[in-house]
């Protein structure tokens, strides 16, 4: 059997729902491929959302258009916003989510989605003529021709998980690996590596002693992931019943348990060979890299409002059954632990990612897109963007438009794919702020004002997200106006200012002077000075997600300018587009490993040029010359 369409995703996991919800949306005829349709977007590991960058790339899916963050609101079971204590472009967003109602909140977008078929299958061959792709062939002997495909496989391609020395095909537990397709892929000249990771023990709450736990809330004020306002508002249902996690600790004898069970360790008998992801390490990695510390912190994290198991975040290990379940028997919690399943290491293909370009479109086989941990990164967010921008390219592709690429200044799924195409990867990228040089500039309450506006311009964002940022944007510079323009006298606000601790003034000055200060705010100001406080209530709607953003605005106004600036310098190399112009390989004037270097990247402009590893200061000069520059 044979059926024809523009687009075929393969893999319904964060990366695939996003590349196939996107290019149906605008307009390509699509369809998903995956194995198990009661899986869609599974979270495999941890049941959240967020976290420390990973929070920002979410919102920036939110501000194109994806769905990564109203299918979060819509199954949150707890929400914090992380690093408040530090400045705004360290605030992180971080939802714990309910797994199941995730899985179906998913599959009610995907199943309502115009131009978007699922079909329940596993794709074994990847067919390509004349170095085009042309379609791929399933198991159930089944033939998808397309113009474009996306393969989202995630950790199945030739997965192999592993529990002490007991070995397991599986591309998650309970699930088969994908076979034949990673050669298939391969056969084409795209290199593949293997890499691997790990989830936790997941533990059965009957059975843990909470009383013996610190108990973490969730915050409770307006944050969400969603620009679209309240779930109530956008969705029509009320948000989901908020449950607490829970912080325990490791100690000495855990830790001498575990030692025990380190020969049988997939990791340190030589049974494991590939890399894990360093900033999410085992607890057997741990023990070794840490051996003078006697306890580390784990946090016990629902995985349901309607189930009793929960996720040991902080444990990840692959050391046999026996090891982990006694070793956490010592800890008083856990003294009467009963699990239901242990934790186990996974291996799986992946592909060097520089072989790919910035729409993340193959440059060896035309119309061949590769998303996700596929491309040699770890973590749902770092898929799902990489995704939405696949099927973004994907779509643009058939209707023969402009590509679609973010600058690194942009978002944070700039940064992401930029590192990707450009640096490759030895180990499984996570996305941190400090991998961003513009992080200020790339803050979590901005994506709206940075990508909504392009995104509706694709024709993805929708009429009503696009309407809803214009009304913020309207708002936003309202109230920045009225600070910078309304006078305040020192007689009527030092008072004011003695009380908040704040020094008094000696003479009147404008508001955004005051609000300048460390200490003060929209929320402790208004109260004082009716008429700040009338223009704020003439916000109509999203009023604190609103107040937050033109407080950011102000507070931060030198610094965001400054790295604007920054920004608008990197970018005249940006325009220096160089693919094409140059055979690397004839320019001695460059070092060696320049040469090799820029031959197989086959940079698009300077500037990322300058970002490969191993190509100088000096290499870019020669190539500036070079330019006549």
């Amino acid at each position: 059997m044979e059926f024809k369409y523009d687009i075929v995703v393969v893999g319904g996991g964060h990366a695939g729902c996003e590349a196939a919800a996107a290019a149906a949306r605008m307009g390509a005829r699509t369809v998903l491929i995956t194995m198990d349709m009661n899986k869609i977007a599974q979270m495999s590991c941890n049941p959240a959302v967020g976290g420390i960058a990973k929070g920002q790339i979410v919102r920036e899916i939110d501000a194109l258009g994806g769905h990564m963050g109203q299918v979060t609101d819509r199954t949150t079971i707890q929400f914090r916003m992380l690093n408040r204590s530090k400045g705004p472009a360290m605030w992180s967003p971080r939802a714990q989510c309910d797994r199941g109602k995730f899985i179906w909140a998913w599959r009610e977008v995907l199943e309502n989605t115009p131009n978007l078929n699922i079909w329940q299958d596993q794709v074994r061959e990847l067919l390509v003529e004349n170095g085009q792709v042309v379609g791929v062939e399933t198991y159930l002997d089944v033939v998808f021709k397309a113009r474009c495909v996306v393969i989202t496989a995630g950790t199945f391609l030739n997965g192999l998980m592993h529990i002490g020395r007991t070995k397991l095909p599986g591309g998650r537990t309970a699930e088969p690996p994908s076979l034949r397709l990673s050669e298939s892929i391969a056969r084409h000249g795209i290199t593949v590596g293997r890499m691997k990771t790990g989830t936790p023990v997941r533990i059965d709450g009957r059975s843990v002693h909470f009383e013996e736990m610190t108990e973490q809330p969730g915050d409770t004020d307006f944050h969400r992931f969603s620009y679209m306002g309240s779930d109530a508002e956008s969705e029509g249902r009320e948000r989901m019943k908020g449950l607490p996690c829970w912080i325990t600790f490791t100690n000495p004898a855990v830790h001498e348990r575990l030692r025990q069970g380190l020969p049988d360790s997939p990791l340190y008998n030589g049974q494991i060979q590939s890399i894990g992801p360093r900033y999410c390490p085992s607890i057997e990695t741990k023990l070794v890299t840490f051996a003078d510390k006697e306890q580390h912190q784990l946090f016990l994290e629902p995985e349901g409002t309607n189930t009793q198991e929960f996720y040991l975040n902080g444990f990840s290990s692959s050391l046999p059954i026996d090891v982990q379940l006694e070793a956490l028997r010592l800890i008083p919690a856990f003294r009467d632990l009963r699990i239901y399943r242990p934790g186990y290491a996974i291996e799986y293909d992946y592909f060097d990612p520089t072989l790919l370009r910035h729409t993340l479109e193959s440059k060896r086989v035309d119309g061949l897109f590769l998303a996700g941990q596929v491309n040699g990164t770890t973590g749902y967010e770092e898929a799902a963007g990489q995704g939405l921008v696949a099927g973004i390219n994907a779509a643009l592709k058939c209707s023969g438009s402009q590509p679609f690429v973010m600058r690194r200044d942009e978002s944070y799924i700039g940064v992401l794919i930029d590192d990707l195409v450009t640096k490759g990867v030895d180990e499984p990228y996570r996305m941190f702020t400090s991998r961003a040089e513009f992080r200020i500039l790339l803050r979590q309450d901005d994506a709206d004002a940075r990508l909504t506006e392009r995104s509706y311009n694709l024709g993805l964002a929708t009429e009503e997200r696009y309407r809803y940022w214009k009304q913020k944007r309207a708002e936003i510079e309202r109230l920045t106006d009225f600070c910078k323009d309304f006078s305040v006298k020192a007689n009527l606000i030092n008072p004011t200012l003695e009380a908040l601790g704040s020094t008094p003034l000696s003479k009147g000055c404008k508001l955004i002077d005051i609000l300048s200060r460390p200490g003060l705010s929209f929320d402790n100001l208004a109260p004082h000075i009716h008429q700040l406080s009338a223009a704020i209530d003439a916000i109509p709607n999203r009023k604190e997600e609103t107040m937050e953003a033109a407080e950011i605005q102000l507070k931060y106004k030198g610094y965001i300018e400054r790295e604007r600036q920054m920004a608008e310098k990197m970018q005249r190399l940006e325009g220096l587009h160089i693919r094409g112009r140059f055979d690397y390989a004839s320019l001695q004037s460059l070092s060696t490993e320049a040469r090799q270097k820029l031959a197989h990247i086959d940079p698009e402009t300077l500037a990322q040029a300058s970002r490969i590893p191993g190509v100088s200061p000096s290499d870019i000069n020669v190539l500036l010359v070079l330019m006549g520059r």
